[in-house]
């Protein structure tokens, strides 16, 4: 088993408002994540929220997941939010898969490939490529949660363990286009724009 664990706590700063809750292809992005993980049918699902927890977890009603929430997890960066979900991790679960609730092409077919892909090698660290960079979602064996719990404050330590264990790291490719994230107002015009949604503001 494998935990999905859905960081979705951050501030949205560049967006003005709670980006999460904005909607694409009329669901919202953070339903849109958690439903991905929930398909993806490979162990218990965690959510983390911040300080917007009231509104999302009424976007995840019946929805199986676990929440973590926080109020203070927005201003202590995302490394916060990454410990706080990997506290939640069931204890049977051999691992996790970090994925960010602002990418919302990431399917359930991505995480189950990241998961199969590491059953097959036994790498402790399965990520996601696109082009030459790797990136999340991306499966961390439990060997490694003591050093990503580890970050402090800010960002950055899921990217650096990919760094520092890069020979053993697996990758499984991404199709053009899968790892679009949603930053602010563009993004998420492009991603209408190209799904052919004129969303819900």
């Amino acid at each position: 088993m494998f935990a999905p664990i859905v960081l979705a706590a951050g501030g949205s700063s560049r967006m003005g408002r709670s980006k999460l809750l904005l909607e694409l292809g009329g669901v919202s992005l953070l339903r849109r994540a958690v439903r991905a993980a929930v398909d993806a049918a490979v162990g218990t699902v965690v959510v983390v929220l911040g300080d917007a927890a009231a509104r999302a977890r009424a976007e995840l009603d019946g929805l199986p997941c676990s929440i973590v929430a926080d109020p203070a997890l927005p201003s202590r960066g995302m490394n916060a939010s990454l410990a706080a979900g990997l506290a939640a991790v069931p204890a049977p679960a051999a691992g996790a898969v970090v994925l960010l609730a602002d990418m919302p092409l990431v399917d359930a077919a991505a995480i189950r490939a990241l998961v199969e892909r590491h059953r097959s090698t036994a790498a402790p660290l399965v990520a996601t490529r696109y082009g030459d960079a790797l990136a999340p979602p991306v499966l961390y064996a439990r060997a490694r949660f003591a050093e990503l719990a580890a970050g402090g404050a800010g960002d950055g330590i899921g990217r650096a363990l990919l760094r520092r264990y890069r020979a053993q790291v697996e990758a499984v490719d991404a199709p053009p286009g899968a790892l679009a994230d949603v930053d602010g107002p563009a993004d998420l015009e492009r991603l209408r724009a190209r799904l052919g949604d004129g969303g819900t503001r």
